[in-house]
C-alpha cells in the first residue's frame, strides 16, 4: 500500500540509515523524494545498492505494491532483474498475489509525476562535505499534453477578469438512475460567494507532514477563522466526504502525489473533514494525505459546496442505483488502497481553490456522484494561473457581484 509516511516508504532495510541525511538535505516527504535523480543520489552518496533500493521502492509505490518492498529489496536484485523474473518466481519467491504480479510487471502503469515546464522544485537545503552550488532541479519534464490540454480562452474569460477572479464551478455528469425513476440531487451552477467560507470556524487536526515533525496535534487546537489558512498562500481545499472511503482516499492520494507541483507554484494543500473520529484521522494522515488537515464541525464548507445546504445522497439511490458511482468505486478499488465504512458517508464533498488574501474562490468542484474526482488537470491549471498573477494591479475582491 502506497503510504506517504517517509518512515514506511524507506522501510527497515538499507535506506533506513539514510533518513537523517535525507531530512537534513530537504528530502523530507515522499512525493519529493520520488523525484530524486542520479545526481541527487550522488550528492547524498548513495551506493549502488541504495540506488537500486530507492528505484525499486518508487516503482512499487507508484503501483500500490509496497507490501512487497521488504522481500524484494532483500533479494539484492535490481528492478530490471526483478522485472525479468517469471510470474511463477514472483509468486513463489515473494508470495506475490496473482493480480499483484500482473500489476508489478505492467510497466505502462504508473502514477509518477513530472513537473510542468518552467517550474522547479523549491530549493533543497544542501549540507554536504564538498562544496556544491545548489542547482534548480531540472527534472521537470512536461506533463503530457493530454493531461492538461485545456482551452486557455475559457480560463481567461471565466477565471480572471481584470485581476478579479470570477470563479468557476465543475461537476461530474448526472447519470440516469433506475431507468430515470430516481432523480439525482440538484447542484448549484454558481461558485460560492467568498463570504460563505471566509469566517468559517475550523480547528487544525494535523500539520503538513514532514518527516521528523510532531505527528497529530495532541492538544485540542483552538478554533480559528478559515481565512487565516490562505492569508499568504493560495490553497486547494479538499472537502473529504469520509476519510475511510476508498474513493476519497484515492482522490486524496492522486492530489497529494502532486505535492511538488503545488509546492513549486506556491499553493498549499488542505483537507477539510466534517467529523472527528481520531482513529480515522490517524489512518488518513499521512498515509493517504500529508497536507494540513482541519475540522469543519458546523459543515460550513460542505454547505457552501451545496449553495447553502448540504448536498446529500442515500447509499441505495446514490450508489447502488447509480452507474457513475459504481464506476467511480471500481476506478478507486483498482488502486489497491484499503478502506472501511466508519463515519458519515452521505454528505457530498468537493474541492475549493482559494486565492491568497481576499482574492476569493477561484474554482470549486462538486461531488455530484459518490466518488467524483476534481479533474486534476483543471486543478493544476487553475493553480498555475494563480501563481502567475497580472503584475502591477491591486488585489481586490468584490463580494457577490464579482463572484457570481
Amino acid at each position: 500500500m502506497a503510504s506517504f509516511a517517509l518512515e514506511e516508504f524507506l522501510g527497515e532495510g538499507i535506506l533506513k540509515d539514510l533518513m537523517h541525511k535525507l531530512i537534513e538535505a530537504g528530502w523530507d516527504d515522499v512525493p519529493t523524494i520520488k523525484m530524486m535523480n542520479s545526481e541527487d543520489m550522488e550528492l547524498i552518496k548513495f551506493n549502488q545498492q541504495q540506488k537500486n533500493a530507492l528505484e525499486l521502492r518508487i516503482y512499487l509505490h507508484d503501483r500500490a505494491l509496497m507490501e512487497y518492498a521488504e522481500k524484494l529489496e532483500a533479494s539484492n536484485k535490481s528492478l530490471t532483474e526483478l522485472l525479468g523474473s517469471s510470474t511463477i518466481a514472483l509468486s513463489s519467491q515473494f508470495s506475490m498475489k496473482r493480480g499483484h504480479v500482473a500489476r508489478f510487471i505492467d510497466q505502462t502503469r504508473t502514477s509518477r509525476i513530472s513537473m510542468p515546464p518552467n517550474y522547479t522544485l523549491p530549493a533543497r537545503q544542501r549540507n554536504y562535505s564538498r562544496s556544491v552550488t545548489p542547482r534548480t532541479m531540472q527534472m521537470f519534464r512536461s506533463i503530457s499534453k493530454d493531461e492538461i490540454s485545456l482551452d486557455q480562452s475559457v480560463f481567461e474569460s471565466k477565471i480572471r477578469e481584470g485581476y478579479v477572479f470570477k470563479g468557476m464551478v465543475a461537476t461530474g455528469p448526472a447519470e440516469p438512475r433506475l431507468c430515470g425513476c430516481i432523480q439525482p440531487p440538484e447542484v448549484v451552477d454558481d461558485v460560492a460567494p467568498y463570504s460563505s467560507i471566509e469566517n468559517i470556524s475550523i480547528q487544525k487536526l494535523a500539520p503538513e507532514y514532514k518527516a521528523g515533525v510532531e505527528n497529530l496535534v495532541k492538544k485540542k487546537a483552538p478554533p480559528m477563522k478559515a481565512s487565516m489558512l490562505w492569508t499568504e498562500k493560495p490553497a486547494v481545499l479538499f472537502c473529504v466526504r469520509r476519510p475511510g472511503c476508498i474513493m476519497c482516499r484515492a482522490e486524496a492520494h492522486q492530489l497529494y502525489v502532486r505535492k511538488p507541483i503545488f509546492d513549486a507554484m506556491g499553493v498549499q494543500l488542505i483537507a477539510v473533514l466534517h467529523e472527528q473520529i481520531e482513529s480515522e484521522v490517524k489512518d488518513f494522515w499521512p498515509r493517504y494525505w500529508g497536507g494540513l488537515v482541519v475540522l469543519d464541525l458546523k459543515l460550513d464548507f460542505f454547505k457552501a459546496l451545496g449553495g447553502g445546504k448540504l448536498l446529500k445522497d442515500k447509499f441505495v439511490s446514490g450508489f447502488l442505483f447509480n452507474p457513475r458511482s459504481i464506476a467511480n468505486f471500481k476506478r478507486a478499488a483498482d488502486t489497491g488502497l484499503d478502506y472501511n465504512f466508519r463515519g458519515e458517508g452521505e454528505i457530498k464533498g468537493g474541492v475549493f481553490i482559494v486565492g491568497n488574501g481576499r482574492r476569493g474562490i477561484v474554482y470549486q468542484f462538486i461531488e455530484r456522484n459518490f466518488g467524483d474526482w476534481a479533474p486534476i488537470a483543471e486543478v493544476v491549471e487553475v493553480c498555475r494561473q494563480l501563481s502567475d498573477p497580472f503584475p502591477n494591479q491591486e488585489e481586490t475582491i468584490t463580494e457577490s457581484s464579482s463572484l457570481t
